[in-house]
């Protein structure tokens, strides 16, 4: 598959570096076209490196990894270019205070689908720090990470889910791009409780079987 990256931080390089590894075709664009150049030769397999507009016009796939506040600019200015595309977005609106910065407003991803009309925009890969998508595969406690995704064409979620497990892990259908907001929040949520509170989230839930309380032993 050829997947083009906007941005040149640390999630495009965890994500690109895990795809091309699996065999995917990667070009890396930014707007400093010199850092676009440095991580195309880290994560290696022949990355290409230019423009913005160069990497949106690459694949089938783009990857947003723009911080919340940029994105929709970048996207809007691309949006002849992407039309057509799946543009996957892991961005996360959180500012200071672990405050959701959408607050009322649409999720980011859903300003960044309006900044861009006619682009499938899918929802994912927002809920880790970059190192998970480091480890090769990421699995705990002999389960592989579960990666929720929402979006509304069920081709990009298709090609999403393709993607999730090229990390080795497990996609999770979350709902349409009228859900992303959830993961957003889960995410301000998440890093809220690890940072300030040094709690395990996965502490939070009971296992699934638990999910609708205890079962009775003769059931």
């Amino acid at each position: 598959m050829r997947i083009g990256v906007l941005g040149t931080g640390n999630m495009a390089d965890a994500l690109a570096t895990q795809w091309v590894r699996a065999g995917h075709e990667m070009f890396v664009g930014g707007r400093d076209e010199r850092k676009a150049q440095r991580l195309a030769a880290r994560i290696g397999g022949g990355a290409g490196h230019g423009s913005l507009e160069a990497a949106a016009g690459f694949g089938e796939a783009v990857l947003a990894a723009l911080p919340y506040g940029t994105g929709t600019d970048v996207v809007g200015d691309l949006r002849a270019t992407l039309r057509g595309k799946v543009l996957l977005d892991c961005a996360n609106p959180v500012g200071p205070g672990f405050r959701l910065l959408t607050e009322d407003g649409p999720s980011a991803a859903r300003r960044l689908a309006a900044a861009a009309p006619g682009v499938r925009v899918v929802k994912a890969f927002n809920l880790c720090h970059e190192d998970v998508w480091r480890m090769t595969p990421p699995v705990f406690d002999g389960q592989p990470l579960a990666v929720p995704i929402c979006g509304d064409d069920e081709a990009a979620l298709t090609l999403a889910r393709t993607l999730v497990r090229d990390l080795g892990c497990e996609p999770v259908a979350a709902g349409g791009l009228d859900r992303a907001g959830l993961l957003e929040a889960t995410a301000a949520l998440f890093i809220g409780l690890w940072v300030a509170e040094q709690a395990d989230v996965r502490a939070i839930a009971p296992p699934l079987a638990y999910a609708t309380g205890p079962r009775a032993e003769n059931e």
